[in-house]
C-alpha cells in the first residue's frame, strides 16, 4: 500500500496543487518538472525545485498517472455495506508528509452513516496531528470529496475537533512501525 518513490515527471498540463505543509493552493504549469516522492491513496506528493506539493487524485491525468477506479456498493447494498465502503475510503486519505492513511495514524474519531431520504448521509469527526497543521482542510476535503464517490451517498459533513487531543497512543500498530515509532 506504501508507495515511496523518486519517479520524474513532467507536467502535461496545468494544474492545480497544494502546498505542504501550508495548505495553500497555486497553480503550477504544464511543462513544469520534478519528482513523485509518495503516491498512496490515489493522492501524489511532489517535489519541485525544492518545494513540497500534494496533487489530488482527480489530477493525475497532469502526472501521466491513472485516477483510482471510483467505489462500488454491491447490488442491494445494506447499510453495513455502506458503512464499509465509506471506511475503505478513508482509509485512502493520507498525509502527504506522513506515508499512513488517516485512519491508521488515529485521526478518525467518529465515523456516522445515517440512511436519509434520498440516500446515505455522513458526519465525520477527525483531528490532526498538530493543531496548527496548514494541511487539515486539504485532508478534510479529500476525505469528503472520496466519500461522496460512492454511490448512495446524499451528504458528508466532515469536521476537525481536538477534544480529546491527538497523541501517538491512538495510531495503530501497523502506523507506529511505518513511522519507526514501534
Amino acid at each position: 500500500m506504501y508507495s515511496l518513490t523518486s519517479e520524474p515527471f513532467k507536467l502535461d498540463r496545468d494544474v492545480e496543487a497544494i502546498a505542504v505543509p501550508t495548505g495553500e493552493t497555486i497553480e503550477l504549469p504544464a511543462g513544469v518538472v520534478g519528482y513523485i516522492t509518495q503516491a498512496l491513496g490515489g493522492s501524489f506528493t511532489i517535489f519541485v525545485d525544492g518545494s513540497m506539493f500534494m496533487i489530488l487524485g482527480h489530477n493525475a491525468d497532469a502526472l501521466g498517472k491513472e485516477p483510482l477506479p471510483a467505489p462500488t456498493l454491491p447490488e442491494n447494498a445494506t447499510q453495513q455495506d455502506v458503512e464499509e465502503a465509506v471506511w475503505a475510503q478513508l482509509k485512502t486519505v493520507y498525509d502527504p508528509e506522513i506515508p499512513v492513511s488517516i485512519v491508521e495514524l488515529g485521526l478518525v474519531y467518529e465515523c456516522v452513516v445515517k440512511s436519509g431520504d434520498k440516500g446515505y448521509e455522513v458526519a465525520i469527526d477527525m483531528t490532526l496531528t498538530a493543531p496548527g497543521c496548514g494541511m487539515g482542510d486539504v485532508l478534510v476535503s479529500d476525505a469528503a470529496a472520496k466519500i461522496k464517490l460512492i454511490p448512495e451517498i446524499q451528504s458528508v459533513h466532515c469536521q476537525i475537533v481536538f477534544d480529546p487531543p491527538w497523541d501517538q497512543s491512538m495510531m495503530s500498530e501497523e502506523a507506529k512501525l511505518e513511522t519507526g515509532m514501534l
